[in-house]
């Protein structure tokens, strides 16, 4: 039995969920997300809750109850409400701006780095060393996140470079005399 797939996910007000063959698709104010079922699970709507049954008792059937039931509850909240990842950026001279449909880095390399943003994301620096990104896929949001964080993460050190702003980074001591 699995302890996530077993719960309804419960559909808030102003989001319509609709299944057509294997395709549910949610819609609200924030845009609208499909997912593909797999042939392994079930979904029906019922009045304002979706549940998610698998097909078989095989263990594969069971392992994709969860995780399906996980996916579309990631989609209902964020067709409602978003979801957000706020950076910091740590460091002399570190800096970024939107300018356009890009994202610009200064991080300490030689040149700015340029990252396009893409579509369904939106990001926004309130200060030159904090980043917003905001979208409705929380897999995407996430994906674009560790991806800006990549182009130069903490280091333990100095502590310069970019993290999330919910991060602890843990401090080393450095050289002695």
């Amino acid at each position: 039995m699995s302890r996530v797939g077993k719960y309804p996910v419960e559909i808030p007000r102003g989001v319509q969920v609709a299944i057509a063959g294997r395709l549910l698709t949610a819609k609200g104010r924030l845009g609208e997300l499909k997912l593909e079922l797999t042939e392994f699970v079930d979904a029906t709507v019922e009045g304002n809750h979706v549940a998610v049954k698998p097909r078989t008792q095989e263990t594969r059937a069971r392992m994709m109850w969860g995780t399906t039931r996980a996916l579309v509850a990631n989609m209902v909240k964020g067709v409602s409400a978003g979801y957000t990842k706020s950076m910091e950026i740590t460091g002399t001279g570190y800096r970024a701006a939107v300018q356009g449909k890009n994202l610009e880095l200064a991080l300490g390399y030689s040149h700015p780095i340029v990252y396009p943003i893409p579509d369904g994301i939106k990001i926004t620096c309130e200060r030159p060393t904090a980043i917003k990104v905001e979208g409705v896929d929380k897999r995407l949001v996430g994906q674009v996140a560790a991806e800006i964080r990549g182009f130069r993460g903490p280091e333990p050190y100095k502590g310069k470079g970019i993290r999330y702003s919910d991060e602890q980074i843990r401090r080393k001591e450095g050289k002695k005399k």
